[in-house]
Order: C-alpha cells, then sequence, then structure tokens
C-alpha cells in the first residue's frame, strides 16, 4: 500500500534530495531578478504594514481595553534599543492605533488588503500562468488575515510585557531571545501560511506548505531579531540625508523590510521544491505494486 506522507518523511526526503533541493531552487530563481520582486512587495507593504497593524490595535484595544493595550506597548516599547527612536516610534503606532476612529479604520482596510496584492504579484513570478484580476484577487484573499489580526497582536502583546519583566543577567537574556523568537516564528506562521496556500496564485499541498511556512517563518523570526540589534547600532542614520533623521530612519526600516521579502522569496521557492517532492513521493507510491 502506498506510505502516508508525514511531517517528518517530507524532512527526510529534503535530507536525501538537498542536492537536487538547492538545483531546483536556483533553476526557479536564476531567471528571475528576486530583488527587483522583493522591491515591489516592499512597495506594497510600505502602503499596507502601518494600517494593518492600527487595524490589529484598535480591535485588540476593544477587546482587552485601551489602558491595558498601551500598557502592553509600553512595555515592548522598553524593550527595544533607543539610538534610532524605536521606542518612541512604538509608543506613537499605539497611540494612534488605540485612538483612531471607526471611520479612520473602515478606511484603514483598503491600503492594509495591499500587502495581498503584492504577495499575489510576486508569487506569480516564480509560478507563471495566465490570470487576470491579480491585485483583486490577492486583496479578497487575504482579507481572512485582517480578520484574525487581533488573535495574533495579543498574543505577541502578551508575551511582550512578560518580557518586559524578566530580570537582566546573561540567563534572562537569553531566555528573552529565545522566547521572543518561538511567539514571532509561531504568529507569522499563521498569515505566511494563509499566503502560500491561499493567496499564491497557485495551489500547494498542505504538507508542503506546512514544512516551508515553518521553515520561512523562522527564518523571518530570527530575521526581525537581527533587525532589533541593527536598531541599537550607535550609527547616524541621517547622515548621507541631510540630517533629517525621519528620513533616514524611514530608509533604514524600508532596507531591512526589502531584505525581509528577499527571505520570504526564498522560503516560497523552498516550498515550491517541497510541493515538487510531494508530488514525486505520491506519484512513486502510486505507481509501486
Amino acid at each position: 500500500m502506498p506510505r502516508a506522507l508525514t511531517f517528518r518523511s517530507v524532512w527526510l526526503e529534503l535530507l536525501r534530495s538537498r542536492v537536487a533541493v538547492r538545483a531546483g531552487m536556483r533553476r526557479r530563481m536564476a531567471s528571475r531578478d528576486t530583488a527587483l520582486v522583493a522591491a515591489g512587495i516592499t512597495f506594497y507593504g510600505g502602503i499596507a504594514v502601518v494600517p494593518m497593524l492600527l487595524l490589529g490595535l484598535k480591535v485588540t484595544a476593544i477587546l482587552l481595553g485601551t489602558p491595558t493595550v498601551l500598557r502592553y506597548g509600553e512595555a515592548i516599547a522598553s524593550l527595544l534599543p533607543d539610538p534610532a527612536g524605536a521606542p518612541d516610534a512604538v509608543r506613537a503606532l499605539f497611540t494612534a492605533g488605540t485612538s483612531i476612529g471607526w471611520v479612520g479604520l473602515l478606511v484603514a482596510i483598503l491600503p492594509a488588503t495591499f500587502y495581498g496584492e503584492g504577495m499575489r504579484r510576486a508569487l506569480l513570478v516564480y509560478s507563471p500562468h495566465e490570470e487576470t484580476y491579480i491585485g483583486w484577487r490577492g486583496r479578497i484573499l487575504s482579507l481572512p488575515v485582517l480578520v484574525i489580526t487581533p488573535l495574533l497582536t495579543v498574543p505577541v502583546l502578551v508575551v511582550g510585557n512578560a518580557l518586559a519583566s524578566i530580570d537582566g543577567g546573561p540567563a534572562g537574556a537569553a531566555f528573552r531571545v529565545w522566547l521572543g523568537f518561538v511567539t514571532v516564528w509561531l504568529v507569522l506562521s499563521v498569515p505566511l501560511g494563509w499566503t502560500f496556500r491561499v493567496v499564491a496564485p497557485i495551489a500547494l499541498s498542505r504538507l508542503a506548505v506546512v514544512v516551508g511556512t515553518l521553515t520561512t517563518a523562522s527564518f523571518v523570526a530570527g530575521f526581525l531579531q537581527g533587525y532589533v540589534l541593527f536598531l541599537a547600532i550607535p550609527i547616524d542614520w541621517s547622515g548621507p540625508f541631510g540630517g533629517l533623521e525621519p528620513v533616514g530612519a524611514a530608509v533604514a526600516t524600508v532596507l531591512w523590510l526589502f531584505l525581509l521579502h528577499v527571505v520570504v522569496l526564498f522560503g516560497w521557492v523552498f516550498t515550491l521544491e517541497c510541493d515538487r517532492l510531494v508530488a514525486r513521493r505520491d506519484r512513486a507510491d502510486v505507481g509501486a505494486p
């Protein structure tokens, strides 16, 4: 009888076929300008990220109460380094998110869906086929992510508040890094898995999406922790921009957002290779006596 594919069996197959997987990833990415594609997602993300965060914070404030969310925001701000002004930016974001009115909330929905459009257009580059209404398909299919955003925001706020209360020292710092990584990894796996499974222009096997999503989300979570370390570097980012601090901070953030999307694209191509291995295994099992 055909052998049932499991998460472990897919990973073992990936290890056995790692040379072929690397070759397949290089072949898929060789004829595409990944930097240009990542820059395109960054453009859409620049439009959508803040509205998405505002929606999540507002609904979370309705569920937990504005004072609680602001207190959590202050705890998260205290975890960030000062040189680049990250704590003040987080406080301003939490204040805007909890105080935004219903009209502003409704207006924010449209730009928040731009991320779905950008991701669908980008993922289509590595699995090309004819499709109409690409943008609208991506926006509509990304709406469920906006609905569950408050559910994803709550664990991040709760864990962030807990991390702020942990005592310092090497052991405490190591535990904060580990717990922060695991929390962000699991939270990001949900929207990333939805993107790879639903928003993506092609249908992949569930098992391939699980393997690819967990792998990609782990790299993205680690990359975000690297961004926190990057913010701690005492460098005047406004130097190349005539001393304009907001411009320097914005450019530094966009640069890291661009690099993050490069990681996501590599994860998508890796997921495509996982799906190819799963399909090959299925064909082999069907053909077996």
